[in-house]
C-alpha cells in the first residue's frame, strides 16, 4: 500500500464537523488503487460515495418522478443555477419553500453555479472581471447579469445543500494564455463567493480550472485549496478534449486536493469515465449522458452499448440486458421498447431512462462495495476487459 493510501486510511471515520446537522465528510475505506469509499453528510441526509448525481437541470430529472429516483437508489440530484435563475426565478422558488419542497425531493441537492452554462452561450455572453453579462437563451432578448455574489445569492435562495463557486470555463482548445487568465479570474471569483456566503447550513465547493495544461491545473488547485472550501471540484473537462487528457488532468488535480474533503469531477461522463475517475480518487460525478442518451434511444449495458432503433430488435423478445434487474429489463422486451420508441410514445423515454440511470447508480454501488472489500483493482480490470471484448453491441 503506497504512502498516499496509508495517509488517507488514517483518516477513516473522521468527519469534517461534529455537528450532525452540518456538512461533513468521512472516509470509510481507501483502496490500494487510491479509490475512496466515504460519506458526505448534509442537512437533508447522507450521500455515500462514490456517487453519481442524476442531473435535474430545471428542477426535475427528465422523465423521472422523485419517487422513481429514490427507488433507483439516487441519494442526491443536481440542479442548475443558470436555468432556475431565468425560470421560474430563485425568488419565486424561495417564496414557495425552497427547491426541495418545490420539486418534492427531500434528499440532498447540489446546485452548479451557472459558469458552464454561461460559457456555452458563446456570442450571447460577455465576460469581465466582475462577472458575466448574457442574453437569455430562452428569447435572446433580455440581458442578465451573473457575478460571484449573485451566484451564491441564487443558490442560497434555492436552499441548496452543496453550492458551487462561480467559475470561468475556458473552451477547448484554447491558447495557454486564455486558460491562465480563466484560472486567475476563477481564483478571484472563488474568494468572492466565499466572502458572499451567508448560509452555514450549505456547503460551498471551489472549482479547479486549467484546461489540459497540467502545470496550470496543479497551480490552480493549490490556489483554490489555499482559499479553503468544504469540497473541491475539477471543472472544465469533458468539453471535447481527448480521453487521455481527461484522465491525465484528473490525476494531476486529485493529487493536490485535500484527502479529507470530497472531490467532484464535473460533467463526467461515460461508465468508463466514472470507474477510471474513482481509481484516481474522485468521489462525486454528474452527467446528462444517461438521461439524454435514453431519450435518443441509446442504452448502456455491461456488455456494450445498444441503439434500440436498430431493425434487429424488431422481433427480439429479450430484455435490454439479461443481467440487469431494473424495472424495464424485468418487464419489457427489446421489441416492445423499439416499437414504442419509434412510435414516439412518452413511455419509451421513461423506460429507457430508468434503465440507463439504473446502470449508472448500480455501477456506483458495486464500485463502493469493491472498495470496501479491498478489491477495486480487480473490479476495474474486469470492467475494462468487458469493454475491450464488446465495446458496442450494435457495431
Amino acid at each position: 500500500m503506497n504512502a498516499v493510501v496509508e495517509r488517507e486510511n488514517k483518516r477513516v471515520g473522521r468527519v469534517a464537523s461534529a455537528d450532525p446537522s452540518a456538512f461533513g465528510f468521512s472516509l470509510d475505506r481507501v483502496d490500494s488503487t487510491g479509490a475512496r469509499a466515504g460519506a458526505v453528510r448534509t442537512r437533508h441526509g447522507l450521500i455515500h460515495t462514490p456517487v453519481f448525481m442524476p442531473v435535474g437541470t430545471q428542477g426535475t430529472v427528465k422523465a423521472m418522478t422523485p419517487g422513481e429516483l429514490k427507488s433507483l437508489g439516487a441519494e442526491v440530484v443536481l440542479a442548475n443555477t443558470y436555468h432556475l435563475f431565468l425560470r421560474p426565478g430563485h425568488e419565486r422558488i424561495a417564496r414557495l419553500g425552497g427547491l426541495h419542497r418545490f420539486m418534492n425531493w427531500e434528499r440532498p441537492i447540489l446546485t452548479d453555479s451557472g459558469g458552464y452554462q454561461v460559457y456555452s452561450l458563446g456570442e450571447l455572453r460577455r465576460i469581465d472581471d466582475d462577472g458575466v453579462t448574457f442574453q437569455s437563451h430562452l428569447d435572446g432578448g433580455m440581458r442578465h447579469r451573473l457575478t460571484p455574489e449573485t451566484a451564491i445569492q441564487v443558490q442560497e435562495a434555492l436552499g441548496s445543500d452543496i453550492m458551487m463557486a462561480f467559475d470561468e470555463c475556458p473552451p477547448y482548445p484554447a491558447a495557454r494564455g486564455m486558460v491562465a487568465e480563466a484560472c486567475e479570474r476563477t481564483t478571484r471569483w472563488a474568494a468572492r463567493c466565499k466572502e458572499a456566503r451567508t448560509r452555514t447550513d450549505a456547503a460551498l465547493f471551489g472549482i479547479v480550472q486549467g484546461g489540459t495544461e497540467g502545470d496550470l491545473r496543479r497551480e490552480h488547485a493549490e490556489k483554490i485549496v489555499e482559499i479553503g472550501f468544504d469540497g473541491y471540484a475539477i471543472g472544465g473537462l469533458s468539453v471535447g478534449e481527448p480521453k487521455r487528457d481527461l484522465v491525465e488532468m484528473t490525476e494531476a488535480v486529485a493529487g493536490v486536493l485535500p484527502s479529507d474533503r470530497p472531490r467532484y469531477l464535473m460533467g463526467v461522463g461515460t461508465p468508463e469515465d466514472l470507474v477510471e475517475g474513482i481509481a484516481r480518487g474522485v468521489d462525486m460525478f454528474d452527467c446528462v449522458m444517461p438521461t439524454r442518451h435514453a431519450r435518443n434511444g441509446f442504452l448502456f449495458t455491461r456488455r456494450g452499448r445498444m441503439i434500440i432503433t436498430h431493425a434487429r430488435y424488431a422481433d427480439d423478445p429479450g430484455p435490454i440486458d439479461e443481467a440487469c434487474s431494473c424495472e424495464t429489463c424485468r418487464h419489457y422486451s427489446r421489441a416492445y421498447l423499439r416499437h414504442i420508441f419509434t412510435a414516439k410514445e412518452i413511455l419509451a423515454m421513461r423506460l429507457l431512462t430508468i434503465h440507463n440511470l439504473h446502470v449508472y447508480l448500480s455501477l456506483m454501488r458495486e464500485a463502493r462495495t469493491a472498495i470496501m472489500e479491498g478489491r477495486y483493482l480487480e473490479f476495474l480490470s474486469h470492467f475494462r476487459s468487458q469493454k475491450e471484448d464488446d465495446e458496442c453491441l450494435d457495431g
